[in-house]
């Protein structure tokens, strides 16, 4: 077996090739059901197999009550491929903060967010992040590896387990740049929409922009929705804020996302963290509006959330909507998104590699 286990496939997530090799979270109930046949079980057990990861949620083998009890001794070793939670916080509007400790020790952040009949999992594709943007804590802490699918996965299974709810969307906003891991993000869709359940309508990709990933995302045709960060109207400002975009200016980016739009057929949505002084003037709105203009797109306006590294300020609620009416008045669609969890360092641009 190998030192580090995983599931592995060839060329890409849908390929028909495919070595399963531990861990199990993330494979389907074909490849289940092939695996428990090689192990010499039955078919039906791989069924079997598939809802007790997904649906029961369970941890070990050894724990799978209809299994033989001597296989299930076994097979107790091997991985299903969860995390443990090494701490965990909740802000009072009911956000939590996971940090979890993966199999080789390293630390992911997750955030589970609650709403009316409705919980939201923001996960992370990344340990850390190699983007380093000015004013988000993740890039401050440098980037170690990329999560494998199980781990990703596992992290919504984490959140369901400990709200006792099930989980209805998953955005792809937590630590790491979600197109410099993009096979393992295409295998955790696959996999959350199949095998969780969640509608792919339910999940949203966020991309601070990797040349020609946008346009290779599209040619999946998933249903899934891309947000685009921006956070700046203009090259310079740009690249002042996020150091890839000195190799990827902004007009390659908006052609980019432009074929995203004529190749999908779906609306991209824009974001872009407004900055006191920095960004959120009213020029810098009318600026933003003639890149988008004819656009089939939509823009999600983050009030700055603070850091402790960096100085930039939150704007006042006359400057957000000032920057708001001009977008609408140039019939831009745009809405204001406050994060959640802000008091537990679990809003947007605010989770990092903390061992606490």
């Amino acid at each position: 077996m190998s030192a580090t286990p995983s599931i592995s496939q060839v060329d890409s997530p849908t390929s028909k090739t495919l070595e399963l090799i531990p861990p199990l979270l993330g494979a389907s109930v074909s490849e289940l059901t092939a695996w428990v046949q090689q192990q010499g079980q039955p078919a039906y057990r791989g069924k079997q197999l598939h809802d007790w990861i997904y649906h029961k949620q369970v941890r070990s083998l050894a724990d799978i009550s209809v299994f033989p009890k001597q296989w299930r001794a076994e097979v107790a070793d091997i991985p299903i491929g969860r995390s443990t939670i090494h701490y965990r916080k909740t802000a009072p509007d009911g956000t939590v903060k996971y940090l979890l400790q993966l199999a080789d020790g390293q630390i992911v952040e997750t955030v589970g967010i609650p709403a009316e009949r409705r919980l939201t999992v923001c996960v992370s594709t990344q340990v850390g992040c190699p983007m380093a943007c000015d004013f988000c804590a993740t890039g401050k802490g440098g980037y170690t590896r990329n999560l494998g699918r199980h781990e990703i996965i596992d992290q919504v299974l984490t959140v369901q387990e400990d709200f006792q709810e099930r989980v209805s969307n998953v955005v792809f906003m937590g630590m790491g740049e979600p197109l410099l891991n993009v096979d393992n993000v295409l295998g955790a869709i696959t996999s959350l929409n199949q095998d969780v359940g969640i509608g792919q309508r339910m999940l949203t990709v966020s991309t601070v922009g990797i040349r020609d990933r946008i346009r290779q995302f599209a040619q999946h045709h998933l249903q899934v929705t891309l947000a685009v960060s921006l956070h700046a109207p203009n090259q310079v400002l740009r690249e002042q804020l996020i150091p890839s975009a000195r190799s990827y200016p902004l007009e390659d980016l908006l052609a980019e996302c432009r074929e995203y739009v004529i190749i999908t057929g779906r609306r991209l949505t824009f974001e872009y963290v407004l900055l006191a002084g920095v960004n959120d003037l009213p020029e810098h709105a009318l600026e933003l509006a003639k890149h988008l203009r004819g656009f089939q797109s939509h823009v999600n306006l983050i009030p700055y959330n603070p850091i402790q590294e960096v100085d930039y300020q939150r704007p006042k609620h006359d400057r957000i909507q000032a920057f708001v009416n001009v977008l609408q008045q140039q019939n831009i669609a745009v809405t204001v998104r406050y994060s959640r969890g802000l008091e537990a360092d679990a809003a947007c641009g605010q989770l990092r590699v903390n061992k606490k």
